[in-house]
């Protein structure tokens, strides 16, 4: 659970010294093209939650953070689900999760800056951790329902052979 609090805390830092260079230099000139067609830094002041919806709702946005970083916090000490797997989502979302929950609360919006061409919204290093930690929280459910699902079939497996041999004898 250390490991885990330490990681996290790494990407909070990443995510809020990016933030701090992105309102020190990039507000000035507002965006820089890093790759043609590609990737741009264009800040951003985002006031919703992803994508910019549901503008203004700072507190409401701190409170569903605040619960998310709770459960996954819980998940984790009490062992519910277990796995590399799982435990790298965790860290994700938990760290992107104070990161822009940093920002909602001391400045009142979040600060975004990464343009991908292919991808309207303007993000940050946080939503993308948020994001990553996600599908993977996602694939790990996957992963741990088939192997209880292939316990389960052994089980009556086993099971079934003993009645039937029991049946025989």
């Amino acid at each position: 659970m250390a490991l885990v609090m330490i990681l996290s805390a790494v990407i909070v830092i990443i995510d809020q010294v990016i933030k701090y260079f992105v309102l020190e230099f990039l507000v000035p000139v507002g965006s820089v093209t890093v790759i043609d067609n590609l990737l741009s830094l264009v800040y951003v002041e985002n006031r919703g939650a992803a994508f910019g919806i549901f503008q203004n709702q700072v507190w409401i946005f701190a409170v569903i953070t605040l619960l998310m970083i709770a459960v996954f916090v819980y998940i984790l000490i009490s062992g519910k689900i277990k796995g590399k797997l799982f435990t790298t989502a965790a860290i994700l979302i938990i760290g992107g999760g104070i990161g822009n929950l940093i920002d909602r609360i001391f400045r009142g919006f979040v600060v975004d800056y990464l343009s991908l061409s292919f991808f309207p919204p303007v993000c940050n290093f946080a939503d993308y951790c948020i994001t990553i930690g996600a599908v993977l929280f996602i694939i790990s459910i996957f992963i741990t329902s088939d192997k209880k699902s292939e316990k389960t079939l052994k089980s009556d497996s086993v099971n079934t052979d003993k009645n039937n041999g029991d049946n025989n004898g």
